[in-house]
């Protein structure tokens, strides 16, 4: 969200998932869309189908590299030179859309000046690259007439993430494939309901609505609807929220719906954070990791005991209606309002509906949404009046920037926080199965999900196997320089050589034991996808 927000005023995807099948190019950049996004996937088939051209830019050979006219594979964390030496061709080539440029950015100069130096020699010395391939890819994006990025944690879950989404914006700015149907930048959440939880303002900078906490004015409103003096100051990040409790200065936290001491980083430090709390509330459905930690376990609601909305990766706003009654007797947000009431501030609503009533009325972007409203498939954010149709394509006149034009970026390559060396000369890169969810607290319960994906494998090239003297199906361990775990072996050619592969879903193979603790400076996302690790034959 920080880096879309900066280049183009929202920090969301730019179109609607419908119109992915109508774009005659597609370019998929770090996602694993088949498997990490099933239901998207759907719509990026109906493009092959109709004859869209595909490009794909990942390290592993992942299922749509097969429909894919170039296959850009580049070594983890080099996105931002792969991404300014496409741009580097498209401006030497004058395949650039001027108009565009001219009319509704800002900051080009700065950009032609930055990626200047990224020729395809020099990118393909940095992500490994040929020229070919590069050059084919920039003249295809660029001489396309509908052009959609689609792009997911791959792009974001390294210590540049903020600034590779930066990057991608500028690849699509400098065509002008923005602002029209089936163009733009698809950036596809992690989970079902991020883009809403989002919204909602638990980060730390923003109240609902990503309203500047920051800002007199804003806070004076809030103030009012709420009853209460909020402080002017930004609060914590998750992630700095657990470097304080492992500090000592941060006591008591409730977490609801997450289990970070399976899916967070460096889970050495992460359990370390977890242990040192004073009072640990955890709000779940199912027994996790974390609630090892818990002093208090309240019992959480599934989907099918809930009653109220999801935002979706394309800002629809969906109805969601409970099947059952919550099986505790308590939805949760009357848990929480129950909470605050007993901790002194009175919170009282008689129907999901009437939180929805609220949100509306502080946030712009929600302002014209009720229940009512969304009896129909939904409403795409902004809907600023209770007459408003929903916005299906942002951008199309001008950008949500101050003076409504977007920002060029320019933006230098600066490689993983942690980089493979003799002692450790693979490069570790983590994701997901299209059998599991996150976790894997539910779909570990499932005996058909188990029976296909028992257990986590470790993926790795026949080139390192044979090297290695690693057999497939063979048990192995795997370390890092913060732990080690023990895997299954699969050799297979998805991984290049110099690269491995992990997933997270499984507890007896806790993948982030290895993870490193290296962020994004500005959003504190951890970079999931770059770390460096050894594997070693375990003995007989």
């Amino acid at each position: 969200m920080a880096g879309l927000a900066t280049s183009l005023g929202a920090g969301a995807a730019s179109n609607s998932f419908n119109q992915i099948g109508d774009a005659d190019t597609l370019f998929i950049f770090g996602s694993n869309t088949t498997e990490g996004h099933p239901v998207v996937s759907i719509h990026v088939n109906r493009a092959i189908r109709n004859g869209a051209r595909i490009i794909v830019a990942d390290p592993r050979e992942i299922e749509l590299v097969r429909h894919a006219e170039v296959w850009l594979n580049l070594r983890p964390g080099s996105n931002i030179a792969l991404l300014n030496g496409l741009i580097h061709i498209i401006l030497k080539e004058d395949l650039d859309n001027r108009d565009f440029i001219r009319k509704r950015t800002e900051g080009f100069e700065e950009l032609r000046a930055a990626v200047e130096a990224y020729s395809p020699d020099r990118v393909e010395k940095i992500t490994g690259v040929s020229p070919k391939k590069l050059i084919k890819a920039a003249r295809i994006y660029a001489g396309a007439q509908n052009a959609m990025i689609l792009y997911g944690l791959g792009v974001t879950e390294h210590q540049t993430g903020t600034e590779n989404a930066m990057a991608i914006a500028n690849l699509a700015l400098v065509c002008g494939q923005i602002g029209r149907p089936a163009t733009g930048i698809m950036a596809l959440r992690g989970q079902n309901n991020v883009q809403g939880a989002s919204d909602m303002g638990p980060l730390p900078a923003t109240f609902t609505g990503y309203q500047s906490v920051t800002d007199p004015n804003v806070r004076e409103k809030f103030e009012k609807s709420w009853g209460v003096k909020l402080p002017a100051k930004p609060g914590l990040k998750s992630v700095e929220m657990l470097d304080e409790a492992k500090d000592g200065a941060f006591k008591g936290l409730f977490i609801l719906g997450e289990d970070p001491a399976q899916t967070d980083p460096d889970l050495r430090h992460v359990r370390e954070a977890l242990g040192s709390l004073e009072f640990l509330v955890v709000q779940d459905i199912f027994p996790t990791e974390t609630t090892r930690f818990a002093h208090v376990i309240l019992p959480g609601a599934s989907f099918a005991e809930k009653d109220g909305t999801f935002t979706n990766g394309e800002r629809r706003v969906q109805r969601i209606r409970k099947a059952i009654e919550p099986l505790s007797g308590m939805a949760e947000w009357q848990v929480l309002c129950e909470l605050s009431s007993r901790m002194g501030h009175k919170m009282k609503y008689d129907h999901p509906s009437e939180i929805m009533d609220e949100i509306a009325s502080l946030a712009t972007i929600y302002r014209g949404i009720s229940y009512r409203r969304l009896e129909d498939g939904g409403i795409q954010w902004p809907c600023p009046t209770k007459d408003h149709p929903g916005t299906a394509t942002l951008y199309q006149e001008m950008f949500s920037r101050p003076g409504g034009r977007a920002r060029f970026i320019a933006l230098e390559h600066k490689g993983p926080a942690e980089a493979a060396d003799s002692s450790f000369p693979l490069v570790l890169i983590t994701g997901r199965r299209r059998e599991h969810y996150n976790n894997g607290s539910m779909t570990r319960r499932v005996r058909g999900i188990m029976e296909l994906f028992p257990e986590e494998l470790l993926e790795l090239s026949p080139a390192d196997a044979e090297r290695l003297k690693i057999k497939d199906g063979e048990r192995v361990k795997v370390l890092s320089r913060r732990g080690e775990i023990e895997v299954k072996t699969k050799v297979t050619t998805r991984s290049q050589e110099g690269n491995v592969f992990l997933a997270f879903h499984h507890q007896d193979a806790l993948t982030n034991v290895l993870t490193s603790e290296h962020r994004d400076p500005i959003t504190g996302t951890p970079e999931y996808k770059a770390c460096a690790v050894r594997i070693e034959k375990l003995q007989n």
